[in-house]
C-alpha cells in the first residue's frame, strides 16, 4: 500500500515531467525513485506514466490519479493542521454549563470574549439550576460551568469572576415604590418570594442572613426554581422578592427593581475538573480569569 511520502513524489515527478529533475528536487537518487514510481503503478494496477527519452508524461489514469492525490495531501495537510489547532486549544467543543442568574451578566460577556479570540472552538452553553452544576462537573458532563460560590467537591477547582449586590423586586404600585431609601427591617411586613435552599443555597443564605441581621425571619410564600418565574410571581402582585441586581435586566413592565441598603452580596465563580484534558478548556479559563480582574 502506498503512503502519502509516495503520493507527494508522485506529483514531484509529474510535474516535472522527468524522473531525474524531480529527484534532484527530493533530494534523492533517480534509481530509487524510478522503482518506487515502478511500485506504485504495481501496487494501482494501471500505467501512470508514458516514458520516453526526453522524460515522462501522465496516461489519462496518470491524471486521473495525479488530480486524486493532490486532494489527498491537501486533506492530509489539513487534518493536520486541524489535530494541531485542536491540540492547541484553537479548535474543538466547550460544554459550559450557567446558572440562570449568570445569563444576564457573566455569560453574554465571557461568551463574547472567548468566541473572538477563538473562533474556531464551538462553545456549547447549558442552563442548569446551581445544586447540580458542581455534581455535573465532576461526573464530567460539563467542561465548565459559572455558578455561585459554594463548597466543592474534592478534584473540582474555581476561580472567582465577580460580586454582585442583591436588589429588592416589588409589583408596580407597592408602597415601598416611593420609598427612597428601603432598609432590611421594611420588609419584614411582606411575604416573600425565593428560591428553595437546595437549588441555590449561597442565594438563600444570604437572602435569610440579611433578614436576620434586621431581627427577622423572612416569612416566605412562595419558592421556585427560575429567577425569571419569581419576577413572574412578583408581577402578579404574589410577594416581593430579593434578586441579584442582574436579573433588572428582566425589566417586566409590573415590576419594579428597588435598591436596598446594606444590600447583601453573592459571589459568582467559574468551576472545572482538575483533570480535565479538554484543549480548549485552558483557552477559556484564560478568558475567565481576565474577566474576573476587569471586575475588580
Amino acid at each position: 500500500m502506498f503512503h502519502l511520502k509516495h503520493l507527494h513524489n508522485f506529483i514531484v515527478v509529474a510535474e516535472t515531467e522527468h524522473v531525474g529533475r524531480a529527484a534532484e528536487r527530493l533530494h534523492l537518487t533517480q534509481p530509487p525513485l524510478s522503482r518506487q514510481m515502478a511500485l506504485l503503478e504495481e501496487d494501482l494496477g494501471v500505467s501512470l506514466f508514458v516514458r520516453h527519452p526526453k522524460g515522462v508524461s501522465l496516461t489519462s489514469a496518470g491524471q486521473q490519479f495525479y488530480d486524486d492525490a493532490k486532494r489527498i495531501l491537501n486533506h492530509a495537510e489539513q487534518a493536520r493542521h486541524n489535530a494541531r489547532q485542536v491540540a492547541a486549544g484553537k479548535q474543538g467543543k466547550l460544554s459550559i454549563g450557567f446558572m440562570m442568574h449568570a445569563a444576564y451578566n457573566i455569560v453574554p460577556s465571557l461568551a463574547k470574549a472567548f468566541m473572538s479570540s477563538n473562533p474556531l472552538v464551538s462553545l456549547k452553553l447549558q442552563e442548569v439550576i446551581p445544586s447540580e452544576l458542581a455534581t455535573t462537573i465532576q461526573q464530567g458532563q460539563l467542561d465548565g460551568a459559572i455558578t455561585l460560590k459554594t463548597p466543592l467537591p474534592n478534584g473540582v477547582n474555581s476561580v472567582h469572576l465577580c460580586s454582585e449586590k442583591l436588589c429588592l423586586a416589588i409589583p408596580k404600585g407597592h408602597e415601598l415604590e416611593s420609598r427612597t431609601s428601603i432598609t432590611a427591617d421594611m420588609l419584614a411586613a411582606f411575604g416573600m418570594i425565593t428560591v428553595p435552599m437546595d437549588v441555590a443555597p449561597e442565594l438563600r443564605r444570604a437572602i435569610d442572613g440579611y433578614c436576620n441581621q434586621a431581627g427577622f425571619q423572612p416569612r416566605i410564600v412562595l419558592e421556585t426554581q427560575l429567577q425569571q418565574t419569581i419576577i413572574s410571581l412578583v408581577a402578579e402582585d404574589l410577594g416581593i422578592a430579593l434578586v441579584p441586581v442582574p436579573v433588572q435586566k428582566l425589566m417586566h413592565e409590573n415590576v419594579v427593581f428597588k435598591s436596598i441598603t446594606n444590600s447583601p452580596s453573592v459571589d459568582y465563580v467559574f468551576i472545572w475538573r482538575d483533570d480535565n484534558l479538554n484543549p480548549a478548556l485552558p483557552a477559556f479559563l484564560k478568558t475567565t480569569r481576565r474577566y474576573s480582574l476587569s471586575e475588580v
